[in-house]
């Protein structure tokens, strides 16, 4: 069990909160990201002592069913989730502790030790698209996830152009690597303005789209160069559909890969990272309220007048 120090708010969330999630069923408790202090320890707990300061994950894989050994985790077939962080204290299952939770370092705020569990989002995302030094990225959205899929591409040497409708979001996408920002609205040809930022105007060598609407999926295949990468990380509403130009994906030699979630080796490495100061975290937490305004901070947080906000008991 422990007591939270900070949660902060999700596209998750909101979206739950807004319209129901296919993995979650009501009575919907709220809440996954957080950072806390350890108050009790169930019976064979001996890596956490009450009073330590602690992150944990908000899932954990089963290990044992197909999935789990054919290396696929995030595929799990029975896999732990925690939620439910929006109180003043929530317990974490035993098999998160095991696996997923880890000590936060004396002097760090608990607000950025909460990102871990999206950091290790983004890293799968990152880890799982090709990216070689000097390849042009194209990032799609500028959200929470966007901006850390940015931040990790640049830092595997990619030339990162951001693409948001919101000109605060896409400073703040420079502040975390991006070389290059862009914001379509007004612009009579949208793709065509993005792949004119790429060399020759032939596309990106991998474009990422952290949005999660259909359009943006299929904008996505527009704006890869042929014999590119096309990773979809944005979840979008259960029962939407895209349409594939069949021709272009089979002549142009295209990879479009869905990808979910994370796996406990990308939630070791965001832990690492966070903790080694290897990613600007401060600009991705723009608020704390109280608990009590939960409701407030869920909308700044859909209508984007918040990066996200950390809520403290």
């Amino acid at each position: 069990m422990i007591r939270t120090r900070a949660a902060l708010t999700c596209g998750t969330d909101v979206k739950t909160w807004v319209r129901g999630h296919p993995l979650y069923r009501p009575p919907q408790l709220f809440g996954h990201e957080v950072a806390g202090e350890v108050v009790a320890a169930g019976e064979g707990v001996s890596a956490f002592a009450v009073g330590e300061m602690v992150v944990p994950h908000n899932s954990a894989p089963c290990g044992s069913c197909y999935y789990c050994k054919a290396g696929q985790p995030s595929m799990c077939d029975d896999p732990v989730y925690m939620i439910g962080a929006f109180a003043e204290y929530v317990l974490v299952p035993a098999r998160i502790v095991r696996q997923n939770m880890f000590p936060v370092p004396e002097k760090m705020d608990p607000r950025y030790a909460a990102l871990v569990e999206p950091l290790a989002c983004a890293v799968y995302g990152a880890a799982e698209t090709p990216i070689q030094l000097g390849d042009v990225v194209v990032v799609l959205g500028a959200g929470p996830i966007g901006l850390m899929l940015g931040a990790l591409a640049a830092r595997r040497g990619a030339h990162v152009i951001q693409v948001d409708l919101s000109a605060e979001r896409l400073e703040t996408a420079k502040i975390m690597g991006a070389a290059e920002t862009l914001n379509p609205q007004g612009e009579p040809d949208p793709v065509g303005a993005i792949r004119g930022l790429t060399p020759g105007g032939r596309g990106a060598d991998a474009v990422i789209e952290a949005v999660g609407l259909p359009e943006m999926w299929e904008q996505a295949l527009r704006l890869v160069r042929k014999g590119g990468q096309v990773t979809l990380f944005g979840g979008c509403k259960p029962g939407t559909h895209i349409s594939v130009d069949t021709k272009m994906l089979h002549y142009s030699q295209l990879t479009i890969r869905g990808l979910f979630h994370t796996t406990p080796l990308h939630v070791r490495v965001a832990f690492d990272l966070i903790t080694g100061g290897q990613i600007p975290v401060e600009p991705l937490v723009s608020a704390t309220m109280p608990l009590s305004r939960v409701v407030d901070a869920l909308e700044m947080h859909r209508t984007q007048q918040a990066i996200k906000v950390a809520l403290v008991p």
